[in-house]
């Protein structure tokens, strides 16, 4: 039986009769495989031309239960994939529900395609009262700050023009959404008579951008040169080309490299060259392999000048030379402070980041090697990668990563989503899908449906999806597993519960210390207990299998083991673990 819902009465193909058949006709054209929505009157037009028009194929429609939903979804999906989805939001309400996803994607650098409505914008076919408070005069207003581009079309060839621009746009690296906002009433307006859509081969997204061949002379000059060149891998492509690439050029270059649990998988973390797990914050076993490097290479690293901080306060004081490689300075308005602190470098870099590694491979390989490098400064062990010693009674943060790396043993698993404190320290990511990285903005509640965008991307693949999420997260998007349910995309949810609002609890703390009052009094207003959640009940609800909770290790192997054979015939399913309070790695707070 075909998972998708299929219209009926349509044996004959529709013929581009509305405004609204030209919207959806182009991002059919654009080869927009999905749309997520929640459905709504104001793009009720638009609706039925994704039904009646386009028959629900191509793209497919996914209906989603709330917007931040919506926006979760199509994040996930440009996490694997690189490449936009499309993203359904009503009226100004419905925008308003899904402006902290797209504040994650932004922050995430994810390409996405947010259709929304608004009107009608001629007063004189507005019905009374509703379409009145759901009209606004500048609904781009409400995220302009932090798209990368916005529209309102007026007219046939302006709907043409926006999809055409807005793929270009979201598509063009840095990525980042985009929002095309549909006048309810224009929408239900009839189509132009033999109306004209041009080609959308004519108007691809732009090549990344590469670096001038002086600028490329000069930086291999400095690997050749260095005795302890470091290179800085943060936001890079999921293609395995790239992939390949970064780490011959790591081996060319005899450099050592770090990466972030912050964003996705760059580079092999059980590589010899890989230095240390993967950082969250700088501590103190991977600080002296940053302060020995004379050489630091940034590849569009995120938050370059925090970094370079817990080394020297004074970070312009570093003696190593920088190099910063980034194309991310385009999207830096003032709105918000996502462009984190003004880093030092010698050599500023306007360039892709991988094109900029596929550029600097050519130069080193055309040269004779440098001296060996590294020489007495040993790459961080990681350390036992093993079960708690008190597993047979308790689940603790770090048994989870271990988990994660038993089922990898046997299949090859993505890591979907990740809590708080994750580590990377046991499941080591081998490949470009293995790990899809932070939720971009901090917005709580994405986990769940990150995890089924994700799935969604790697349906019919040989991967085995795995999101891990806090249990504050879980219960703020538990209704994106109905989505999963309905449409059959099978992944393994573990909801890493430890009853608490934790990461507050740790500020909550520092702060009384500070103030020399009871610590001990912080988890009054986080703990979520009295009563107690039934989590796995919330999933079948949804109509996911699930169970728990489950509070030792043993429990939840066990339980994974189930929820795997699940998964493989092509479900969603739900485990429950109840976890000790604590992280795998240090939090830091304010001052701390």
């Amino acid at each position: 039986m075909d998972k998708f819902d299929r219209p009926i009465g349509l044996e004959t193909p529709s013929t581009l009769d509305w405004k609204s058949d030209i919207a959806a006709e182009m991002l059919r054209r654009l080869d927009i495989p999905y749309v997520a929505l929640n459905p709504g009157a104001s793009y009720r037009g638009f609706h039925d031309s994704l039904v009646n028009y386009l028959g629900n194929r191509s793209p497919q429609m996914l209906l989603c239960l709330h917007e931040d939903h919506v926006i979760s979804i199509a994040h996930g999906y440009a996490k694997v994939t690189d490449k936009p989805m499309g993203a359904v939001l009503h009226s100004n309400v419905g925008l308003l529900h899904g402006l902290m996803g797209i504040f994650n994607a932004w922050g995430g650098r994810a390409p996405m395609i947010v259709v929304g409505a608004t009107g009608p914008v001629e007063p004189e076919k507005r019905r009374p009262y509703i379409d009145w408070i759901h009209t606004s005069k500048d609904q781009g207003g409400l995220l302009r700050n932090y798209v990368k581009w916005d529209d309102e079309p007026r007219s046939a060839d302006g709907i043409v023009e926006a999809f055409l621009r807005g793929h270009q746009i979201t598509a063009s690296t840095p990525r980042g959404p985009v929002y095309i906002c549909l006048d309810a009433g224009l929408q239900e307006d009839p189509a132009p008579e033999h109306f004209h859509i041009p080609t959308a081969e004519r108007y691809q997204p732009i090549s990344p951008a590469c670096a001038t061949q002086r600028d490329i002379d000069a930086v291999a000059d400095l690997v050749r040169a260095a005795r302890n060149p470091l290179f800085l891998f943060g936001r890079g492509s999921v293609d395995q080309g790239d992939w390949d690439r970064r780490v011959a050029l790591v081996e060319a270059a005899g450099a050592y490299v770090m990466t972030s649990t912050r964003g996705k998988a760059v580079f092999p973390t059980d590589h010899p060259r890989h230095a240390a797990p993967p950082l969250t914050w700088l501590d103190a076993d991977a600080k002296p392999i940053v302060e020995a490097a004379d050489l630091i290479v940034s590849f569009d690293w995120v938050d370059l000048n925090g970094l370079l901080r817990q080394v020297n306060r004074k970070s312009d004081q570093l003696e190593a030379r920088i190099v910063h490689v980034t194309q991310d300075r385009s999207l830096h308005n003032g709105w918000d402070m996502g462009y984190f602190g003004l880093p030092p470098a010698d050599f500023p870099i306007d360039a892709n980041p991988d094109a900029f590694v596929a550029q600097l491979l050519v130069s080193l390989n055309g040269r004779d090697k440098g001296i060996s490098t590294w020489t007495g400064i040993a790459r961080i062990d990681p350390g036992p990668v093993e079960f708690n010693v008190n597993s047979d009674r308790e689940i603790i943060p770090f048994d989870l990563e271990v988990a994660v790396k038993k089922i990898a043993e046997s299949r090859k698993v993505t890591l979907a989503n990740n809590n708080i404190g994750w580590s990377t320290r046991a499941f080591m990511i081998r490949g470009p899908l293995d790990f899809m990285g932070h939720n971009g903005g901090g917005g709580i509640g994405a986990g769940p449906g990150l995890t089924v965008g994700v799935a969604l991307a790697l349906l019919g693949s040989d991967r085995t999806v795995v999101g891990v999420m806090g249990d504050g997260d879980f219960l703020q998007g538990v209704t994106a597993l109905w989505t999963a349910a309905h449409y059959q995309i099978p992944a393994l949810f573990i909801v890493a519960n430890n009853r608490s609002n934790y990461n507050d609890e740790i500020h909550q703390a520092a702060m009384a210390k500070d103030r020399g009052r009871p610590p001990e009094n912080r988890w009054i207003g986080q703990q979520i207990d009295n009563p107690a959640l039934d989590l796995a009940g919330m999933a079948r609800a949804q109509g996911v299998e699930a169970e728990g909770p489950v509070e030792n290790v043993n429990d939840l192997m066990a339980a994974i083991e189930r929820g795997l054979a699940v998964v493989d015939a092509g479900r969603p399913y739900l485990i429950d673990a109840h976890i000790a309070l604590g992280y795998t790695k240090k939090i830091v707070t304010r001052g701390h």
